[in-house]
């Protein structure tokens, strides 16, 4: 069983997968937004690649547990792509899980651009770990 992790942002889409028995997170790619349509033609895409069964997307809380504008975009984001990929979409509290990122690459020592490339991939892979934790 394959599961998506996502962490939907304005410019770009983080994009991570399960190992096929659901134990772990791996980053797999950064999709560059183009349109809603384009965006959801890349998904389906690794989708049918890994043969997903599920997806979870990060859903940026505020700090105080309300919905912003940023949740408001991603749910309507998600509410598209249920219309275009039949599968289960869950939202998963992303709360800090760029700042868990931001770290993760510092302690990593790498240099500014790189953390720029890869920090939404490395975002997507902490939602989709702490929603496979969760489950095990």
């Amino acid at each position: 069983m394959r599961i998506l992790g996502l962490d939907v942002g304005d410019r770009t889409i983080g994009v991570a997968i399960s190992d096929p028995l659901g134990l772990t997170a791996q980053g797999i790619t950064t999709i560059r937004r183009k349109g809603i349509d384009k965006d959801i033609e890349e998904l389906e895409k690794i989708c049918a690649q890994y043969d997903v069964e599920k997806i979870v997307s990060g859903l940026p809380k505020n700090m105080n547990g309300t919905l912003g504008p940023q949740s408001e975009k991603v749910l309507g984001f998600c509410d598209v792509l249920k219309t275009k990929i039949s599968l289960e979409i869950i939202m998963w509290d992303e709360r800090l899980t760029t700042v868990a990122a931001q770290r993760a690459m510092l302690e990593a020592d790498l240099s500014r651009s790189k953390r720029k490339k890869i920090v939404d991939k490395i975002a997507a892979t902490y939602i989709l770990q702490g929603y496979l934790d969760s489950i095990y």
